[in-house]
């Protein structure tokens, strides 16, 4: 099993170079793709699966809604009417099953991974099976994104999507972003990738240039749409003038770090009424995780050397920290805002060759 990274670098340089990206990804972004897979066992697999349909019957639940929002900014609790489009969530597989490091409401990667497994060349293809049908992702990624938007506008067509996130062309994934404005383009919709700032709220619409947003895809950070530069689309999404999808509500039912104590916690899980085999399933998966406190300073410091901390609202392990690794002057940091302490779950191991070093 095996990629050839040039071909699929070339694929991709095309289709940015028809957008107006005439970089280089060999050389901006080196390390984007894998030239070989990672095995995934069937089990795991299913585990995973067992997994997602458990945090879905526990997010449901009025209880699990009552105290996740407990912590959740005011915005969160505007119920635009629909779940948030795609979800990432992140597993370590271990000995004892795949364990649940995080979820995250605005994932990056989706289409670039169709891409790789469109471009993989199976030598042998009897000894390993895709879990994915790689050509129809796209389909399910447009899927998705429609679904949202029935939920929210019902049988309204829709007309523009705008692609948002803090200086796109400076991301990382930016090339990502082009590969949806492709995808939705190719379906006729009308797609433009901004900035937050490029959006204007008058005549109770959202604006871009001279044309009207119908529907923002969210890639901002900003999951309560705080930041000055946010003020026009988060107006428009408060006032129901525009569609957003991933929303601050999906960001506080599912991605918030401190939801991870709940859906890990046998007791509540029991009293909210759970069936025992989301349960069991849940308590297997999720690392032991707890919120950092004033009262239980002390006690976390003294066993740091078995946990990771990381903010309630971070992403892509901004700001995170092993606990084997913190100063006194960083503990200080953390001890004064929203952290978590997760139990330490050690990331899966992959080695190129015999005798090669192991990478995560």
């Amino acid at each position: 099993l095996a990629v050839d990274p040039k071909a699929l670098r070339a694929e991709l340089e095309a289709v940015l170079a028809a957008n107006g990206l005439l970089e280089v990804l060999a050389q901006s972004h080196p390390h984007l793709f894998s030239a070989l897979p990672f095995y995934v066992s069937r089990r795991h697999i299913e585990q995973v699966a067992r997994v997602v349909a458990a945090i879905e019957e526990v997010t449901a639940s009025p209880d699990y809604q009552s105290a996740v929002m407990s912590w959740a900014p005011d915005i969160a609790k505007f119920n635009p009417g629909s779940p948030g489009g795609l979800l990432g969530l992140d597993f370590h597989l271990t000995s004892n099953g795949p364990r649940l490091i995080e979820i995250n409401t605005n994932p990056g990667g989706v289409l670039l991974n169709a891409i790789l497994g469109q471009a993989q060349r199976n030598c042998m293809p009897e000894l390993a099976i895709t879990p994915t049908d790689a050509e129809r992702v796209e389909d399910a990624v447009l899927e998705s994104m429609l679904a949202e938007w029935r939920l929210q506008r019902g049988s309204t067509p829709l007309v523009s999507v705008a692609i948002v996130d803090e200086s796109p062309r400076q991301q990382y994934l930016y090339p990502e972003f082009v590969l949806f404005q492709e995808l939705l383009r190719r379906h006729g919709y009308r797609a433009e990738i901004c900035g937050p700032e490029e959006l204007v709220h008058k005549q109770n619409r959202l604006w871009l240039g001279e044309g009207t947003v119908d529907y923002v895809y969210n890639r901002l950070t900003d999951f309560a749409l705080q930041e000055p530069a946010h003020e026009a689309l988060r107006a428009a999404y408060l006032a129901g003038e525009v569609m957003m999808s991933p929303h601050p509500r999906a960001h506080a039912l599912y991605a918030d770090k401190r939801n991870l104590s709940v859906l890990g916690d046998p007791d509540f899980l029991q009293d909210s009424g759970a069936s025992q085999l989301s349960i069991d399933t849940l308590i297997a998966a999720v690392p032991a995780t707890g919120l950092v406190t004033p009262e239980n300073r002390e006690s976390m410091w003294a066993g740091r050397r078995h946990l990771f901390f990381k903010p309630a609202a971070g992403f892509g392990s901004k700001a995170s920290y092993r606990g084997d690794k913190l100063t006194h002057r960083v503990w200080d940091e953390i001890a004064g805002g929203n952290y978590v302490a997760q139990e330490i779950v050690a990331p899966s191991e992959r080695r190129v060759n015999p005798g090669s070093v192991p990478l995560k």
